[in-house]
């Protein structure tokens, strides 16, 4: 047990380093980057790292390590904005399905669970198409897509400390359901919000990355990790790097966000490394 305790602690602080390095990464880059990461230069095509392109630059002579900086900005920026949506939207239904019950659950968790059904690249992908391209469209397809999880967990969260002793007394006391509901019920669930929250975001830099690199993401010349994984293909052979460089972003920032959800998780429950 104590060899699972370590483990934890040392996961949850890779995870919070790897985090932090993320945010480091996108605030200095909003300050300083290498080249303008959008400049095109053709004396420099396909340039294999080196002194002045420490992770090279692509077929049109930009600077790898400048876009992936900026490409860490825009496919976390579209993640975090999608990710708070899910969990206000997801964390309103939940609370009042789970509390109120009746009717109106019954009807919300038979929309929910339709919606439920399909995988959510799926979802975004088709909201796309209807909604067309840009940023925009893609924070509203992505919290679409990934909504009906957060409202079934929160849900399922807020009927368990529904049944307990406390919110049958805030009753007794005269307090209405509203009150109930935001002074005792959240507070409860919130670590289950927050954790699961960590979830959602890597599910949404995941398939952000994906739109983008299937064409219907962050339109060209903007940089996102999937479109720079994109337009790497025609050059895997001779310019691996092109390759690399994104695909390492994207792992590195969704083994980040899972192993700080872990950390988040032993935080609100030391019994779970126990």
């Amino acid at each position: 047990m104590r060899i699972g305790r370590w483990h934890l602690r040392w996961s949850a602080l890779l995870g919070c380093v790897l985090v932090g390095l993320l945010l480091l990464t996108i605030l200095v880059g909003l300050f300083w980057m290498p080249y303008n990461p959008i400049a095109i230069d053709l004396d420099r095509t396909l340039a294999h790292p080196s002194v002045k392109h420490w992770l090279g630059s692509d077929e049109f002579g930009r600077d790898e390590l400048s876009r992936a900086m900026l490409g860490a900005r825009i496919s976390v920026s579209i993640a975090a904005e999608a990710t708070v949506f899910v969990v206000l939207l997801g964390t309103a239904m939940g609370l009042f399905t789970g509390f109120l019950r009746g009717w109106f659950d019954r009807l919300v968790m038979m929309m929910n669970d339709a919606l439920l059904a399909l995988p959510g690249i799926l979802m975004a992908l088709g909201l796309i198409a209807v909604l067309g391209s840009g940023r925009e469209s893609i924070i509203l397809a992505l919290t679409l897509a990934y909504l009906p999880p957060m409202v079934r967990v929160v849900r399922s969260a807020v009927m368990s400390v529904r049944e307990r002793e406390f919110i049958d007394a805030s009753t007794v006391a005269g307090d209405g359901a509203l009150y109930t509901m935001f002074r005792h019920v959240l507070p409860n669930v919130l670590p289950a919000i927050l954790i699961l929250a960590t979830s959602v975001f890597g599910w949404v830099v995941l398939s952000e990355s994906a739109l983008s690199f299937l064409g219907v993401g962050v339109p060209p010349p903007a940089p996102s990790w999937g479109n720079m994984l994109s337009s790497s293909r025609p050059y895997v052979e001779n310019s691996s790097y092109l390759s690399i460089v994104p695909g390492l972003c994207i792992a590195v920032t969704l083994l980040g966000v899972n192993l700080f959800g872990d950390a988040l998780r032993e935080w609100f429950d030391p019994r779970e490394g126990s």
